[in-house]
């Protein structure tokens, strides 16, 4: 090595020492690639998002037909030219990341979003808020439990506490998380700041950002990504969170971030550096080992199994209720489309019960001195 090359070396790692005093953020910067054509507020807003993702240490690169100091910008004229540019930087590994307004995830893959709760200002990781893990509804949501972890962990939680939304599908998602976990899967429950607890969340543990990931599907999450991101501006512009975040799914190496054509200055500036986290946090490699370890737990055999789960109703042409008791017990956690199910499975055993509706979701009405032995019957039906 020559006289001329050491001192170029020397130039550089001076300039990294001085960008980390700066930032914070120490040896080589990640590049982020954004598209800038389609956003509802114009280019320059987008531009200015950039600009501040810039400030904090990030190489970005622009796609789009303006340009602004210190952000390197490559001219397209297309919506189809601006996402074959991007497109290109990622596959040449000239991009570590992109962040884009809309981009077409093959069935498996979802994304994580991350919103700040209102209640506390706390980081929330929504899993999921577009794409689809799976077609099954249960399925994508014990899937997206697991990729939410991934993007919580490669942004320094070591240990994300989880929980899941109140919506259809949360209790037998708890099932298989539940099977994964006793099988050697780490996932760590959070606990719903409501009275009841449990990991199952209500709106109030949104609000309050109780778990570090909160489980639903990805209509829900995109649902909620835009009531929270856009609250102080009535709906027009999305103003706080880092956007609708990265696609995950097993064996998938793409790290493409979502951002709405509704979002402002701070959610495309929290997006870039959301980006950038997850490329120094090494997602990839978190998300391999973190998809390895569900398998060894019988990922794909516990969900292959609930489905073969014969109903009770499908077992039994009629069932006949029981004679009747005063039932004053209320057994929650019931899927409401199993519910009559479960019901004629309680029946089948002689013990009678009731389906209801309580204010945390579907129920099964029994009497105090039969719960326990209508708990195991559930248990055992494949109901808990």
């Amino acid at each position: 090595m020559n006289k001329k090359d050491i001192q170029a070396q020397i130039a550089d790692l001076f300039n990294e020492m001085a960008t980390g005093l700066e930032t914070g953020s120490f040896g080589k910067k990640p590049r982020i690639v954004v598209t800038g054509l389609g956003s509802e507020h114009g280019e320059d807003n987008v531009l200015a998002g950039c600009r501040a993702g810039a400030a904090s240490g990030i190489d970005v690169i622009y796609l789009g037909t303006k340009s602004v100091e210190g952000v390197e910008t490559i001219e397209v004229a297309t919506d189809d030219e601006q996402f074959a540019v991007m497109e290109e930087l990622l596959s040449t590994k000239q991009a570590d990341g992109a962040v884009a307004m809309h981009y077409p995830f093959p069935i498996g893959v979802a994304t994580v979003g991350r919103v700040l709760a209102p209640a506390t200002g706390k980081p929330l990781y929504l899993a999921t808020t577009t794409g689809t893990a799976a077609t099954d509804r249960v399925d994508a949501m014990v899937k997206n439990a697991i990729a939410g972890v991934i993007a919580a962990k490669a942004c320094g939680i070591a240990k994300p506490t989880v929980g899941i939304l109140n919506i259809d599908g949360a209790r037998q998602a708890e099932i298989v998380l539940n099977k994964l976990r006793d099988s050697g899967y780490s996932i760590e429950y959070a606990t719903s700041g409501r009275a009841d607890g449990g990991a199952v969340m209500r709106g109030n543990d949104v609000l309050r950002g109780t778990p570090d990931v909160m489980v639903m599907d990805s209509l829900t999450g995109n649902v909620l990504t835009k009531m929270m991101s856009a609250q102080s501006s009535g709906g027009s512009i999305e103003t706080s969170g880092d956007g609708y975040g990265p696609g995950l799914g097993a064996g998938y190496k793409n790290l493409v971030l979502i951002v709405s054509r509704a979002s402002g200055v701070p959610v495309i500036a929290g997006a870039i550096k959301f980006a950038a986290e997850l490329v120094k946090g090494n997602v990839f490699g978190i998300a391999d080992a973190e998809y390895e370890a569900a398998e060894r737990a019988g990922l794909t055999q516990a969900l292959e199994g609930r489905k073969k789960t014969p109903s009770a109703a499908a077992a039994e042409a009629e069932v006949k209720a029981p004679p009747k008791e005063v039932v004053t017990h209320e057994l929650a956690g019931i899927e409401v489309m199993d519910l009559e199910d479960a019901v004629a499975a309680l029946w089948k055993q002689n013990i009678y019960a009731e389906s209801g509706m309580g204010c945390t979701g579907p129920i099964i009405r029994i009497s105090e001195e039969r719960a326990d032995e209508a708990e195991a019957v559930l248990k055992n039906a494949g109901y808990r």
